[in-house]
């Protein structure tokens, strides 16, 4: 799709198949005029001498004067659209036939068939909405929680590009205080600023950015789901623990050692928290290639999860625990870990007896195994036989640790925009180090230029070219 066709009328169906009603969206130069041409009101005047904002009953016809339905025409006059265009959109039955019935007869007329989020991407190029509202109508379709909905509003009605324009504005005037000192450094009298105000402005920008840059480790939790990665040895029961969290044969569970390959993800929601567990290879010494390659992946998958269940067969605990422990312990500093003592079950019942709970457990390991990570949480269950799953899951939650959210609070969830943000963030520690540094000016203007130009990439301010915003704009849906 190339961005610069918003001379082109286009169409599309807006709505899922299934229901009782279809719409088919129009927008474009040519919107109303191509309307008109298979649309018959029942009575009173054609489309295109009606008030914007009005509701028409009538019908969609073919050049032959054959009714395929009788419809609900929705008028919108440019500028005051969705895409800032002239725009229809027609209510008919939800039928597949007719939708593609009308669709047809639109094209026909000289429509063009939409492509994904090119309705989003007009109203973008047409000033009726930033880039980061624009990615926001994406988050709010494919929203699944409260949470992630209050993001995604918060930032389609414009939040975070609030926030983002009190932040342009400060730089704007640490800018201007910049170029002034550099345009009449010669007149040693005149002083604009002095370098402490200056670094009080750049503080107060860093902090602020920092904490949009901070906050995105929630918004990607929330939005894709908070990892949990579950590792441990062969034959530990990884495998049987994931279909035991959701409920599903998902995993291929065998006695036959190696069995997972590769990593398996899957999601589901507790205490209204999405967590995205990670089932990964069994850590062992082995020589097939293809399982060292999943093994190499399970570490990947460790290193990137927030919260690690390292799954030990109870049976043998002590023994799995020392020959993973050097493996798994270094790579879970500064995440939640809980070892997870399953086949429960299968313990003897003097076994049982020293070692039922959680806290008898947690202190025979301590005394066995002492660089036992003090903040390490230990569990026993059966996942086989689904028993202890509550309590884990109640651990997960707690580790979880998710704020509420309200529509105000301002939360970053896109990883473009962390990006953009990481980078801002860098050169306003540049502007801050050429501050203390006693810098030239123009050093530590064109640092100051640099973080401007990050901060408007979200908005899309700098964003100019065909590949860029048809990167973003592809994975949206068609009809929006």
């Amino acid at each position: 799709m190339n961005i610069l066709q918003t001379e082109d009328t286009i169409c599309a169906i807006a709505t899922a198949q299934g229901g009782a009603i279809g719409t088919i969206r129009v927008s474009g130069p040519e919107a109303i005029t191509l309307t008109d041409r298979v649309f018959k009101p029942v009575s009173g005047k054609p489309l295109a001498e009606r008030a914007p904002y009005t509701l028409t009953f009538g019908h969609i016809l073919t050049p032959e004067g054959e009714i395929i339905d009788e419809v609900l025409v929705s008028l919108f006059r440019a500028p005051h659209s969705y895409t800032g265009q002239d725009s229809t959109e027609i209510s008919c039955h939800g039928s597949s036939y007719i939708l593609q019935q009308v669709m047809q007869l639109l094209i026909r007329q000289g429509c063009r068939a939409a492509g994904p989020g090119e309705y989003t991407q007009r109203a973008f190029l047409n000033g009726k909405m930033d880039l980061s509202q624009a990615e926001a109508v994406a988050d709010l379709i494919a929203s699944t929680s409260a949470a992630t909905h209050r993001m995604a509003m918060n930032q389609m009605r414009g939040g975070f590009s609030r926030e983002l324009a009190v932040l342009r504005d400060k730089l704007l005037h640490l800018t201007s205080l910049m170029e002034l000192e550099l345009d009449f450094s010669d007149h040693e009298e005149l002083e604009f600023a002095d370098r402490s105000e200056l670094e009080d402005i750049a503080r107060q920008i860093e902090q602020v950015i920092h904490h949009l840059v901070d906050t995105f480790s929630v918004g990607n939790a929330l939005k894709n789901g908070v990892p949990v990665a579950i590792v441990g040895e062969t034959n530990a029961g990884k495998s049987t623990l994931l279909n035991a969290l959701l409920n599903e044969e998902r995993a291929i569970v065998s006695d036959i050692h190696g069995t997972t390959r590769d990593v398996i993800e899957d999601t589901m929601n507790l205490g209204g928290i999405t967590f995205r567990f990670i089932d990964t290879a069994g850590i062992r010494e082995t020589t097939d290639t293809i399982e060292s390659l999943g093994i190499e992946r399970s570490f990947q998958k460790l290193d990137q999860a927030n919260i690690v269940l390292w799954v030990i067969d109870a049976t043998c605990a002590e023994e799995q625990y020392r020959q993973l422990a050097d493996k798994i312990l270094p790579r879970c500093e500064g995440k939640h870990l809980v070892i997870v003592l399953n086949k429960a079950d299968l313990l003897s019942s003097a076994d049982m007896d020293t070692a039922a709970s959680k806290d008898a457990q947690f202190d025979r390991l301590k005394v066995a195994l002492p660089d036992l990570p003090e903040d390490a949480c230990v569990l026993s269950l059966s996942a086989k036989q689904k028993e202890g799953l509550s309590q884990l899951q109640k651990q997960l939650v707690d580790f979880a640790a998710l704020p509420d959210l309200s529509q105000n609070d301002v939360v970053v969830s896109n990883i473009r925009h962390y990006e953009a943000l990481s980078r801002a963030l860098e050169a306003i520690h540049r502007v801050q180090d050429g501050l203390a540094m006693q810098l030239s000016g123009d050093l530590v203007s064109q640092d100051l230029r640099e973080c401007l130009y990050h901060l408007g990439e979200i908005v899309g301010g700098t964003i100019e070219t065909d590949e860029v915003l048809g990167n973003i704009f592809k994975h949206f849906c068609i009809g929006k």
